[in-house]
């Protein structure tokens, strides 16, 4: 699995806007950390450091940007799988799939979402609650309704379950580097990916598939 970032933004975005979101991913992913300077980004991205202002006002606006950039694809994914004519069971896997995967592949998402959700401006959380927070768990209430209407899941409310999966998706990204001084554990990989997909799987479907889907009827 790929672990860099799309190399272009949707059609109509300013090309030295998208050098600059380009290099502060770039350069999060390199350092394992958000912490970038605005110098750090011009010198990567190649532009001067007063245009990160220009375009974006700040570096919590780029960072806030690159986020939205980030989350876009993996929003607009959710329709798609809402409509796919397969079982609700089926779209349940797919999407904890899909959702550690976003995860593994911009690494630094978890923090950016804590960052601007909790360190930064009101309106900055609004922006996240509203592309990120808001779309996913309306998401979730579409699947888990369908899949109990479908005979397949057990009433679930959403918002733990919102909870138990991007919960558990954090801390393996967050929280694995307080694992790694403790005991020794090491980094991501897309091996530890696809183990954690096959866990969460086994976790979750365990606990909200009906006694007659989870025995394979």
């Amino acid at each position: 699995m790929a672990t860099s970032v799309p190399n272009r933004l949707p059609t109509g975005k300013n090309s030295t806007a998208e050098k600059l979101l380009v290099a502060a991913s770039e350069l999060m992913i390199e350092r394992s950390s958000i912490e970038i300077s605005l110098s750090d980004i011009a010198q990567k991205s190649g532009a001067n450091a007063a245009l990160v202002k220009y375009h974006f006002g700040n570096k919590d606006g780029l960072l806030l940007a690159l986020l939205a950039r980030d989350a876009a694809t993996e929003m607009s994914n959710l329709e798609y799988l809402l409509a796919q004519p397969i079982t609700s069971t089926a779209k349940l896997k797919l999407h904890i799939a899909g959702i550690i995967r976003a995860y593994h592949r911009f690494p630094y998402m978890n923090r950016l979402i804590h960052y601007l959700l909790h360190e930064t401006s009101a309106s900055s959380a609004d922006e996240v609650s509203k592309f990120f927070v808001a779309p996913l768990l309306d998401f979730h209430r579409r699947l888990l309704a369908d899949g109990v209407s479908r005979g397949e899941f057990r009433p679930t409310d959403p918002v733990l379950f919102y909870t138990s999966l991007i919960g558990a998706c954090d801390h393996l990204f967050f929280g694995r580097h307080a694992m790694s001084r403790a005991t020794g554990v090491g980094p991501v990989t897309d091996d530890v990916c696809r183990q954690y997909i096959k866990h969460m799987e086994t976790l979750i479907c365990g606990g909200i598939l009906n006694e007659r889907m989870a025995n394979g009827e």
